[in-house]
């Protein structure tokens, strides 16, 4: 969604509609459909990073790429009402959302020196029933807490930063060398932001249940840095490796439940217990025996299921599904001081491109719909020290690094200061998806690769846009096989104004429009109409199997606002070709925004190139791809 230079670089939460709004029920989230036990759903992941990555010798760098999911629900489970009840104080603390502002939640924290249990009760019953509905809730509220309470490693180089200690009398979690001033980000935790692997479990509540909506950990996709580094990487990613927390025993009802220390001795000493969590995507709440859980991990594919105590403080073992073991690879080789194509050959081995990994969707055995976002971080360092072998004892070590220092060149006593801050010569940089949706298969969908077709980038110029991109679509050129499918879907907004810096395009401004019309070579810019295009004839629809590849050319060249001919099983014939009294403007803004579009199955090999006819402006931008079907 937004990383450094936010102010211009946001992208809007999607409309379903042809005007904004702030009822999320009018808002768009992606849908995808999410791999199957036996077969990927591939998606794209396209970045630039601004400092250098992948074997620049000028700096030290890793990306990390992660999830977070729970059940979604319905509309109706969207806070919507002003928590004055149980439901509503229930569903605004735990329901992951966008919002529709850019303010943070509230919080307040403890006074010095902790509090009591039933002080910490009413505190905590305080915020949530404060936190508002109509802000964006990625992290709990709970875990925020716990990170205000959770000592800060003291085993971690912070150079010569002067970390403040928090109102309770010590430094916690909450400050770190590049955030020594606690300065708060909705509900993240700064210290489990800055480091990776994180040495603690990152459970969102205190407890995994269906009342908690199965409110995943982070879940490590991709580690992309120094490839020397993936045993290390894979031996400490929470997928597959679990973490201890110090937890306050429950009989020590005079405090709260979680503690201050990050290890067994000093958890000991302040009363608690040393507990071992595991990571999940999900537990298999139907499934009540061992027997039973060991038949269900005999079929996955994908995940690893498990019975045992989620933490090591149960009553009793629960069958629960783990992610697939972390991804490490080289990242990408990118130049410093640049937001632009990356030295590698992506996907297909095609170059350039953008630093891109293409990443499978998880698969949830359940069959239950998930809400989730997504997050990046680059992570760089200077090599001035070695980075990985630096600790606590090397702090306000001037003949390590220190703040702005004075270097004497030329050996008289005057010598030129560097422009070196410390809280920076480690720095993470970070961006977030807006919430999107994993969708279970449809049984038409088993044992089949599906490739996601999306769009990216929006209204803007080059210079409008940046450090976002003008449109495109991703990936621009894909092949696949006969047997596989691919969902054309995209997301936009009506609502754009890049920070008042302009918007040039096509139709009304501050609106993203996209479509999809079959075009000839690559070098041209007219369309073909739909009775000249051939390629829909042997292209089906899964998710609307009444249409035939006329409705389905009409609706990707309308963005669905004529869903078919005449209408069809899923298209009502009033919002058809033939049956809609409005037409569609030549610009298509009164065009949805946002579209859903099919899983298009092929019959027969072949291929297309096409263009977007709203965005398509020859020596301005270009949005054109090629889609292409072989055996």
């Amino acid at each position: 969604c937004c990383g450094i230079n936010a102010e211009y670089g946001c992208y809007n939460t999607g409309d379903r509609f042809d005007k904004g709004s702030k009822d999320p029920r009018k808002q768009y989230s992606m849908q995808y459909y999410g791999s199957g036990k036996d077969a990927s759903s591939k998606l794209q992941v396209e970045w630039t990073n601004q400092h250098g990555c992948g074997g620049n010798p000028k700096l030290d760098c890793n990306i990390v790429m992660q999830y977070m999911c729970m059940s979604n629900g319905t509309d109706a489970d969207y806070p919507h009402n002003r928590g004055s009840n149980a439901a509503d104080v229930f569903k605004n603390k735990i329901y992951m959302r966008d919002g529709n502002n850019r303010n943070r939640q509230k919080y307040s924290a403890p006074g010095r020196g902790g509090e009591r249990y039933d002080a910490f009760i009413d505190r905590m019953k305080k915020l949530e029933k404060n936190i508002n509905k109509n802000r964006g809730l990625h992290e709990s509220v709970w875990w925020y807490d716990q990170c205000r309470y959770r000592e800060a490693n003291g085993g971690l180089f912070r150079a010569d930063q002067k970390l403040r200690s928090d109102n309770i009398g010590y430094i916690t979690a909450s400050r770190t060398r590049q955030n020594p001033g606690g300065t708060r980000r909705g509900y993240e935790c700064p210290e489990e932001r800055d480091y990776f692997p994180y040495w603690v479990p990152t459970y969102q509540t205190e407890n995994v249940d269906e009342e908690s909506q199965q409110r995943t950990p982070w879940i490590d996709v991709a580690w992309l840095g120094d490839k020397s580094r993936c045993n290390y990487i894979k031996e400490n990613s929470f997928n597959r490796n679990a973490k201890h927390r110090c937890v306050l025993t429950k009989d020590l009802t005079d405090t709260r439940p979680y503690g201050r220390s990050i290890n067994e001795a000093a958890c000991t000493a302040e009363g608690g217990k040393w507990v071992k969590f595991h990571s999940f995507i999900e537990v298999l709440s139907d499934i009540k025996t061992e027997s039973a859980c060991k038949t269900a991990a005999r079929s996955e594919g994908k995940n690893k299921i498990i019975w045992e105590k989620l933490r090591s403080d149960d009553d009793t073992e629960r069958c629960f599904v783990q992610a697939p073991e972390i991804h490490c690879d080289e990242a990408p080789y990118t130049r410093d001081n640049h937001l632009g194509n990356a030295d590698n050959f992506g996907i297909n081995n095609e170059r350039p491109n953008a630093s891109r990994i293409e990443i499978d969707l998880p698969y949830f055995p359940s069959g239950d719909v998930k809400r989730c976002v997504f997050r990046t971080r680059y992570n760089i360092s200077t090599t001035d020290y070695d980075g990985w072998n630096t600790f606590a004892d090397s702090n306000n070590n001037a003949e390590v690094i220190s703040n702005d220092p004075k270097v004497d060149v030329f050996g008289d006593g005057n010598g030129f200061e560097l422009a070196l801050n410390t809280a920076q010569t480690g720095r993470t940089f970070q961006d977030r998806s807006h919430i999107y949706q994993i969708l279970p298969r449809t049984a038409e969908m088993a044992g089949k690769t599906i490739y996601n077709l999306n769009v990216r980038g929006k209204r803007g110029n080059i210079v409008q846009t940046f450090p976002a991109t003008e449109y495109d679509f991703i990936p621009n050129r894909l092949t696949v096989k006969e047997n596989d499918l691919v969902h054309v879907q995209w997301t936009g907004s009506n609502t754009h104004n890049n920070k008042n810096n302009g918007d040039d395009g096509e139709g009304r401004g501050g609106t993203d429009r996209s479509n999809i019309i079959e075009m000839g070579d690559e070098g041209t810019n007219y369309p073909k109409t739909i009775a000249e295009s051939k390629f829909w004839e042997h292209v089906k629809s899964l998710t609307d199997p009444s249409a035939d590849g006329t409705d389905i050319a009409i609706g990707l060249a309308s963005a669905g606002y004529y869903c078919s001919k005449k209408g069809t099983d899923s298209c009502p014939a009033a919002h058809s070709l033939e049956g809609r009294k409005t037409k569609i403007n030549n610009k298509m803004n009164n065009a949805p925004a946002s579209y859903f579009g099919h899983v298009l199955k092929f019959t027969k090999t072949g291929g297309m190139n096409y263009v977007c006819t709203r965005n398509n402006n020859f020596s301005n931008r270009s949005q054109k791809g090629s889609l292409w079907v072989k055996n």
